[in-house]
């Protein structure tokens, strides 16, 4: 299986987590977006769930398939989130907000019971890092912050090109929760536990895209099939 098909196998594979009644968090992304669609097909199947969407983008995918929505405020204990990952290693720590929807995501897994984790093989690493790492800022003293993080990310062993993230017209992306995100190219991480809690304690970062003692299974689509990654 190609890629594209390893994402579909592991999608398809988180259904069977998914029981009738459930509350479930929407993750962002192309292989969350495999599970929402195929969540859709059980719906109109008659299976009876609801969904928070963690963007916007997920929220206009999942009403057109019909999945009933609501929100933290309304719904503030979910059972489970699916979504996927940028890059996990095998104690389930992630890299996520690719999409830019961090810190929507983590607040919607934090709320759920368990989050699984959905993910084609390449996500899976020895050591994070390889992708770049996003941290939300707020636009107000942006730079300040930036340098901030640096300096953070420096005294845990990182270095690696800094970029604020644009969008595709070269202006600067902002998230659903009108901020900045920065993309931090470390190339490798020693440290994700520790990195994580520092970058969260600069004055202006909002959070950052470790997603740290959050994910309690993975389902990782391989060329033969699935694996499934538990905390042990």
């Amino acid at each position: 299986m190609n890629a594209d098909d390893q994402k579909k196998a592991a999608a398809i594979r988180a259904l069977d987590y998914v029981k009738p009644g459930m509350k479930l968090g929407l993750g962002t992304g192309s292989t969350a977006e495999h599970f929402v669609r195929a969540l859709g097909e059980r719906v109109k199947q008659g299976l009876e769930v609801v969904g928070v969407p963690t963007s916007e983008r997920t929220g206009k995918l999942a009403a057109s398939l019909g999945i009933p929505l609501s929100n933290l405020d309304d719904t503030p204990h979910l059972d489970i989130t699916v979504d996927g990952a940028d890059e996990l290693d095998r104690q389930l720590r992630l890299i996520k907000g690719g999409g830019g929807a961090l810190l929507r995501e983590k607040i919607v897994a934090t709320a759920s019971d368990q989050m699984i984790v959905i993910a084609d093989a390449s996500k899976l690493v020895e050591t994070l890092g390889a992708f770049p790492l996003p941290v939300e800022v707020i636009p107000f003293g942006a730079t300040v912050t930036a340098r901030k993080i640096a300096e953070v990310a420096s005294a845990f062993g990182c270095s690696g090109k800094m970029s604020r993230r644009a969008d595709e017209y070269g202006e600067p992306f902002f998230t659903d929760s009108e901020n900045f995100i920065y993309d931090c190219a470390f190339g490798k991480i020693p440290d994700p536990d520790g990195l994580a809690a520092a970058l969260n304690r600069i004055p202006g970062v909002v959070d950052n895209g470790l997603f740290i003692g959050i994910a309690a299974l993975a389902i990782v689509g391989t060329p033969s099939g699935t694996d499934i990654i538990e905390t042990k």
